[in-house]
């Protein structure tokens, strides 16, 4: 069937973009020290501005490119992503000061929503009985990605001693993934007649989204998430140099560290996305906060980089649960056509976690200390898991295909 073909491209496509952002990401406190800025307190912060920055930006353009998307096709939304991830990694790995660093860092957070538009046409092209499966594969891809991209980043950058090399090794493979799309993704997009249009316009059906009893608490959820998981971000390359000291393999342990988080949403999230569809999304959910937070706390209070890294894989084996599931649980309320929108507002939502996990992780870090912002963390994630068992409605009455 074709959408099995496409999904299953989709799937390899997220693997390698993602793969690809991860190259750099982990390394940017490093990269903003080889571009001159010191003393510690300033790279934190500085790296907290350069992250949230593209975050905010993209909060206030993935719900026009979703609404954009629903008129257009989702291909050509995935294909522009695409294209603005290369250039803007060309632009960062050429940036001579942390200011032009950040200009780079916006113009993705503008033209950005990748996932976004990968998330809505996989949505729009799968059962709906199996939705919960397929956004559970697209976190898996998702996290190989993160698996391998910081293995390669963090050799690339020892071997060179250059954070600026793998900027250049970030465009290459959103470059691949662009002409993967361009011409393996089969999308068979009808776009709507203007009497359609008249029918329900766009405000209307952002109004009707909005107005859903279950969406605002799920937003919440997913912005939650991004900012916990993102906070420790800026944190984790300066923690572990503390750890093990001036040693030559920092970068390969800091890759190491997200890697880890990859290793246990490879393993645990196929598992949970279609356990998803049949035991429930609320359940899944709750038991992936729950898990993600326990392994979380513990993170600010060891000195051993290896116990590091094994509460690091902990948490991949639940935070994999999370997104997917929460996305899952969005789409079945709306139908198909709505998607574009629906996921523009929902990612819109993450992209404002985003803005705040990392700037809030950074200042956090560089005034009261590292182990704070795991503690912090692990905290607000078992408050979320409160949220949704208390705060959130079981899963949706009407579940759309």
């Amino acid at each position: 069937m074709q959408w099995r073909v496409t999904f299953w491209v989709m799937v390899a496509v997220q693997a390698i973009a993602t793969g690809s952002m991860s190259i750099s990401a982990p390394f940017l406190p490093l990269f903003i020290q080889q571009l001159g800025v010191h003393p510690l307190a300033l790279v934190e912060t500085w790296a907290g501005v350069v992250q949230s920055t593209a975050f905010a930006l993209a909060a206030i353009s993935a719900p026009v490119w979703g609404a954009f998307s629903d008129r257009v096709g989702r291909k050509p939304q995935v294909l522009r992503a695409s294209t603005c991830g290369t250039i803007a990694s060309i632009l960062m790995g050429l940036s001579q000061n942390v200011w032009e660093l950040c200009g780079a860092r916006a113009m993705l957070g503008v033209f950005a929503g990748f996932a976004s538009s990968s998330t809505a046409l996989v949505a729009s092209v799968v059962p709906g009985s199996m939705l919960g499966f397929a956004l559970g594969w697209m976190a898996t891809a998702q996290m190989v990605g993160t698996l391998i991209g910081p293995l390669i980043g963090g050799a690339v950058a020892d071997v060179v001693h250059n954070y600026r090399t793998i900027y250049f090794c970030t465009a290459v493979g959103t470059a691949i993934a662009f002409f993967v799309v361009l011409f393996f993704v089969r999308e068979n997009f009808q776009k709507k007649t203007p009497e359609e249009h008249k029918a329900k316009s766009s405000r209307a059906q952002l109004r009707e989204i909005l107005s859903h009893p279950e969406v605002a608490p799920l937003f919440v959820v997913l912005a939650v998430a991004q900012v916990t998981t993102l906070a420790v971000q800026p944190v984790v390359p300066i923690f572990i140099e503390q750890m093990v000291g001036p040693v030559p393999y920092v970068a390969t342990l800091a890759g190491a560290a997200f890697a880890a988080i990859g290793i246990g949403d490879l393993i645990a999230s196929p598992f949970l996305g279609k356990r998803s569809d049949t035991l429930g999304y609320r359940k899944v959910l709750v038991i992936s906060l729950i898990g993600a937070g326990l392994f979380t706390l513990p993170q600010g209070l060891t000195h051993n980089v290896w116990v590091f890294l094994g509460l690091r894989f902990g948490v991949g084996l639940f935070i994999g649960g999370i997104i997917p599931t929460t996305n899952a649980w969005i789409g079945r309320l709306f139908p198909r056509e709505m998607r574009g929108k629906v996921y523009g507002l929902s990612y819109s939502a993450g992209f404002i976690g985003m803005f705040c996990g990392p700037i809030s992780g950074g200042l956090l870090a560089g005034h009261i200390g590292f182990s704070s912002v795991f503690l912090l963390t692990g905290g607000l994630i078992l408050l979320n898991a409160l949220w949704v068992a208390f705060g959130v409605r079981s899963d949706p009455e009407r579940a759309w295909s």
